[in-house]
């Protein structure tokens, strides 16, 4: 699958490409089906709400972590995801700068604060912003659920200063101060919402302004994140890396699975 001329476009001006079913129900039925068992495992790289709720689940890409999963394994490597991240960041080799499962659970989720992502990546070492996300949506996104929302054409502004915040959330978050996020709305427009059915997925900058509301609704908000960065682009390193979980020092290339054969793949283990 490759991105049109308008596509590529789209993503160019406003930061963000929405992909509607990209993945078929069995497809994230199957991702689905691994949340129960991520639930049993006792790791740093499994961050959990004050109410115990899992918030997030990362590195389910790596063979040598605790949280992996061979459905998420094969479901980064399809066609339909390798191609257009290899026409977005204008390289062929790939590899996997994390991946993270965030989970909103009905009433419990809790808010993501307004942030911009290469934020973290830049304290990494990764030289530019030149990575990029893809988002599958598992369970229904929809305002009442807490979804995403993202200020369109934000990540042409560069880099806003952040400050840490440890209060709001279990997870500790280098945020875009209020101010800064009024100003960028009134420049820039109002935020719009991320919604849609599973399967849907969502490709965006690493550099665009986004955060996302409490579950109110009774409905989980279950998303799966990829970040794709280039070889070429790997961090650098620093006296303080951050674990491994969020930035992954397993830098090989990504090799396209066989995209007919994805249902077999993605079947959980018994």
């Amino acid at each position: 699958m490759k991105l049109t001329p308008e596509q590529l476009a789209h993503y160019e001006e406003k930061g963000y490409l929405l992909l509607p079913d990209l993945f078929s129900a069995a497809e994230v039925d199957a991702m689905k089906a691994e949340l129960a068992r991520f639930g049993t495992i006792d790791t740093d790289a499994i961050v959990r709400e004050k109410s115990g709720a899992i918030r997030t689940v990362f590195r389910v890409h790596d063979k040598a972590s605790p949280t992996y999963s061979a459905p998420y394994w094969v479901a980064a490597r399809v066609p339909r995801m390798i191609e257009p991240m290899r026409q977005i960041l204008g390289d062929d080799h790939l590899y996997m700068y994390h991946s993270k499962l965030n989970l909103k659970e009905a009433i419990d989720g809790a808010v993501w604060q307004w942030h911009q992502d290469y934020g973290y990546w830049e304290k990494d070492g990764t030289p530019t912003a030149n990575l990029s996300t893809a988002c599958i949506i598992l369970g229904e996104a929809s305002e009442m659920s807490g979804c995403l929302y993202f200020i369109p054409g934000s990540h042409k502004v560069g880099k806003i200063e952040p400050d840490f915040d440890v209060e709001t959330t279990s997870y500790g978050l280098w945020k875009i101060p209020r101010e800064k996020i009024i100003e960028q709305m009134e420049k820039l427009g109002d935020p719009i919402p991320m919604t849609g059915p599973p399967g849907t997925t969502i490709l965006f900058h690493p550099q665009i302004l986004h955060g996302s509301g409490h579950n109110m609704g009774p409905r989980p908000r279950w998303q799966i994140y990829f970040v794709y960065n280039t070889l070429a682009n790997r961090p650098a390193g620093g006296d303080k890396p951050r674990p491994e979980y969020v930035c992954s020092r397993l830098c090989e290339e990504l090799e396209m699975v066989d995209d007919g054969a994805v249902l077999a793949a993605l079947e959980p283990a018994e």
